[in-house]
């Protein structure tokens, strides 16, 4: 076992993925553990659309996020950085995108032991 930094939002989820929602938008999905795990991801004093321009450098007002307690699912939208398969696109599926949300830390939290 390694203790390492603070519980992050990967430490709370089943699964964190981004998708390629077309050609101009990227969708991220939390799929949260537990009850407690998505009242932590849904606080939007935690986790809101400033927290994500933040993470992704895009205006605050373009981000669309979904909060559904019934499958402790948060669900976030914005337009992608580039057009999709355009020349400075570097990951044309969206498939790495979820990552600084990943590991964004939750406050509050002291250090983790993992395995």
């Amino acid at each position: 076992m390694t203790e390492t930094g603070p519980t992050t939002l990967a430490d709370l989820a089943l699964e964190i993925r981004s998708k390629n929602a077309g050609p101009f938008w990227v969708t991220m999905e939390l799929f949260l553990r537990d009850e407690d795990g998505y009242r932590v991801a849904a606080d939007e004093s935690f986790l809101n659309e400033h927290t994500v321009a933040g993470l992704y450098g895009i205006d605050a007002a373009q981000i669309q996020m979904f909060r559904i307690p019934s499958l402790h699912v948060v669900k976030i939208s914005f337009p992608r950085p580039v057009s999709q398969a355009s020349l400075r696109d570097r990951d044309i599926h969206s498939g790495q995108h979820h990552v600084p949300l990943a590991l964004l830390p939750v406050p509050g939290t002291g250090n983790v032991v993992r395995e």
